[in-house]
This record gives C-alpha cells, sequence and structure tokens, in this order.
C-alpha cells in the first residue's frame, strides 16, 4: 500500500520543534492594573517565551502573575497558583508556550511591561492550561 505524500503536511503546530527553534516575533506591551484587580494580556500567536517585569511606581508593588483567570477559577490564588514580583524592577522569564498570561496587582495598583516571543503558532490550536499546579 502506498502513502502519498499530500497526507503529511508539514507546517507550524504545537508539536513542530522548528516554531520553537527559529527565533520569535517580538511582542511588547504595559499597563497598569489597579488595586485587586488582573489584567489579560492576550498573544496573536502563541508564545515560546514571556518575560513580566514589574514596573510600579508604589515603593513595593505585588503583582502576581497567573496564566488562568482568577474570575474563571478561585483556585487559582487560593491555591497559590502564581509567581509573586515583588518590586519594580523585578523580572521573571517563562520558557513555554501560552496564549495568554494574566497580571494581577496584589496591595496596590502596580504598573508592568512584558516581552514575548511569539511562534508562527495560531492561538486557536493552543490548549487551556488547567490542572495541577496552574488551578487545582
Amino acid at each position: 500500500m502506498s502513502t502519498s505524500s499530500t497526507n503529511y503536511k508539514y507546517g507550524t503546530g504545537l508539536r513542530n520543534a522548528g516554531s520553537y527553534k527559529v527565533s520569535g516575533h517580538p511582542y511588547v506591551t504595559g499597563s497598569v492594573v489597579a488595586n485587586g484587580q488582573e489584567h489579560a494580556v492576550k498573544f496573536p500567536f502563541v508564545s515560546k517565551s514571556v518575560t513580566v517585569i514589574a514596573s510600579g511606581s508604589t515603593a513595593a508593588p505585588l503583582i502576581g502573575v497567573t496564566f488562568n483567570s482568577t474570575g474563571s477559577d478561585a483556585g487559582v490564588m487560593a491555591g497559590k497558583h502564581y509567581i509573586t514580583l515583588t518590586g519594580s524592577g523585578d523580572t521573571v522569564t517563562f520558557d513555554t508556550k501560552c496564549k495568554e498570561i494574566y497580571i494581577h496587582a496584589l496591595n496596590a495598583s502596580s504598573g508592568f511591561e512584558i516581552h514575548a516571543s511569539l511562534t508562527n503558532i495560531n492561538t486557536s490550536h493552543m490548549y487551556d492550561l488547567t490542572g495541577s499546579g496552574l488551578t487545582d
């Protein structure tokens, strides 16, 4: 039985190593989040890495970084499924694929900056990040 090469189309995708090996497209944004609020950053393509920088003007801004909205799942904050940035200039880099990230102002209105390296993978191909360590 012969298999036609048209059955196997090479292209970008979540499990395509080439999509992550090449340099990504830069994506830079930032904003201010009001105390007790969250800000969703939705990427136009799936990320290969994301860097978040606290840029608040308060003496000790606390920013929580999550991969899920706290409005959709109360277990995110209660389960401590977030990374805390504790002062202006504090930074964290995630070497991960995702289509969105959430920034939470934990103690005062706080600023943030984001630099992401994006693949060519459409966000419709990315699954929701849930489960142990994220929402449970």
